[in-house]
């Protein structure tokens, strides 16, 4: 089995099991939270809509755009996307694997905390998980920082812990730090439909739901690393040309 068909099977089997995983956690205990908040969030518009109708007579509503229904679309659409994000995650850390290789599946758990700090709890600092019904900034401008975030982070976890430098660990605690000296774009007016405390419960599910799946992506794909790289390497030794002595 060549290289790159080692990281593909490890990338997406361990992938596809953590987003089984991660949809599993998420029907549990964040999309109920979720629908929560958009019984205000469809109180509030269905309010607006009757203003709207006694105010602007004969205006006419542009169509939404589509969006999966409660059920069977709602639940396929979720997973689908899960899975998609999680083999690109699982991509990144097998190919991370390359240029360190871990030693057992443990070493894999620090690469899942790795990605859970670089595409969550950093980006979180500044954009916090939002429920539906929440003012945000413009939506360009947050999703500019966010990558900005990831970015910097990235590159500053890796300088203050694979590489032995101190001007570069110096370089990479400021770059860590970057994004959250400029800040987040943020709306003009705080402001949620839904109660402050079913924020926090949001807010809470979500960090607890992603940190699961970064331990398990991190873990397995580490394991299937190890197991594939041991089991090329078997076969490699025991190849034909050795019994044609």
């Amino acid at each position: 089995m060549s290289m790159l068909s080692r990281m593909l099977m490890s990338a997406g089997l361990s992938g596809i099991v953590a987003a089984l995983l991660l949809s599993l956690v998420q029907f549990q205990w964040v999309t109920p939270l979720i629908l929560a908040a958009e019984t205000y969030e469809i109180a509030a518009e269905s309010t607006e809509h009757v203003h709207a109708a006694e105010t602007a007579f004969g205006h006419e509503h542009a169509e939404d755009a589509w969006q999966p229904e409660e059920g069977w679309q709602r639940t396929l659409a979720t997973i689908s996307s899960n899975i998609l994000m999680a083999i690109g995650f699982a991509s990144m850390l097998v190919g991370a694997y390359q240029l360190r290789r871990p030693s057992r599946w443990t070493s894999g758990l620090s690469w899942g905390i790795a990605g859970f700090t670089v595409f969550f709890v950093m980006p979180s600092l500044g954009l916090p998980p939002e429920l539906p019904g929440t003012v945000a900034a413009d939506l360009l401008a947050r999703q500019y920082w966010w990558l900005g975030t990831v970015c910097a982070t990235s590159i500053g976890l890796g300088l203050l812990f694979l590489q032995g430098h101190k001007v570069l660990k110096i370089v990479g605690v400021l770059l860590l730090l970057s994004p959250h000296l400029i800040g987040a774009p943020q709306p003009a007016m705080a402001e949620s439909l839904a109660p402050e405390a079913l924020q926090v419960r949001f807010i809470q599910a979500s960090v607890l739901s992603n940190l699961l799946f970064w331990l398990v992506l991190g873990g397995l794909s580490a394991a299937l690393a190890i197991r594939f790289d041991r089991t090329d390497l078997t076969h490699t030794r025991s190849s034909p040309e050795d019994s044609h002595g």
